[in-house]
This record gives structure tokens, sequence and C-alpha cells, in this order.
């Protein structure tokens, strides 16, 4: 089963509500009240975002964290990658062919690749902020990754 990780979740969650208005700055204390996750879970993950690039750390009395650019440019893949690395769907696309002893004898491994860049895409289409509310039935991703899959694969 693929599964992203529980601080993702928890990363995509704090962001969200940091997208609700975005020119704030917003203390580890606050965002771990406001969301009921544990202080010390949520200041790791404001550690990894910053340092993935998606916030900015504010020293001083006016200090906290804010979105490193607007909502609407922070994509879905960029949090999932600033939490648990890079998006593979397989061991072979994530370390090459160098991952498995059989990689010069396989012949799905191409597929892989392929399907985890439609995978990719779609998660790259969905922004902070369209995670901030329920995804319409009409967003391009949910209509259009049904037609890239089989494009993918055909």
């Amino acid at each position: 089963m693929l599964r992203i990780n529980r601080e993702t979740d928890y990363a995509t969650a704090i962001l969200s509500l940091m997208a609700e208005a975005p020119d704030e700055r917003y203390s580890a204390a606050w965002l771990s009240a406001e969301r009921g996750l544990p202080g010390p879970v949520v200041s790791k993950i404001l550690k990894q975002l910053v340092k993935g690039g998606l916030l900015m750390s504010h020293r001083g009395a006016k200090g906290g964290y804010s979105l490193s650019r607007p909502a609407e440019q922070i994509s879905i893949a960029e949090v999932i990658t600033a939490i648990e690395g890079p998006i593979a769907l397989t061991d072979c696309i994530e370390g090459g062919g160098s991952a498995c002893q059989y990689s010069p004898l396989c012949a799905v491994s191409h597929n892989w690749s392929r399907l985890n860049d439609v995978f990719y895409d779609a998660l790259k289409a969905v922004s902070l902020k369209d995670m901030s509310k329920p995804l319409v039935q009409e967003h391009p991703v949910l209509r259009e990754v049904g037609q890239r899959v089989k494009s993918a694969v055909s």
C-alpha cells in the first residue's frame, strides 16, 4: 500500500492552516495547539519545512514561521519531498539501475518510471491552497489523472 507518513499528513495540515492567513507569522506552540498535535513533532516538522524551502523562520519578538511563497505556488509534491525525500513508487526509481540486481533484465522498470512521473505530476499540480479546502470534482488533476495514467502505460 502506498501511504504518506504521519509527519507528512501533519505537515499538510499545518501548512493548510498557515495558508488561510499567509502573511501571518506562526509560533510552533500556536500551530501545535490549533491542530492538536504534540509540540515536539510540530517543531520537528517546521524545521524540515524550513530546510525544504517551504517556510521561513523569523527570530525575535515578532518571530515565528511564515510561508516562503504564496500557498498557490507550493505543491503537495514539495511538501512530501521536504518531509519524506524524493517521491518514488519503487526502489528502482529512487535508486536507479543499481537498486536492483535484476534491472538489466527488467521489463517493468521503465513502466514504473512512467507511472511515477504521472503520480509526481499529479501531486505537483495540487497546491497548498487547493488542499486548504475540499477539491472540487472538476479540479484539473482529478479530471486528468486517469487519462495520464492510461497514456503512460500505452
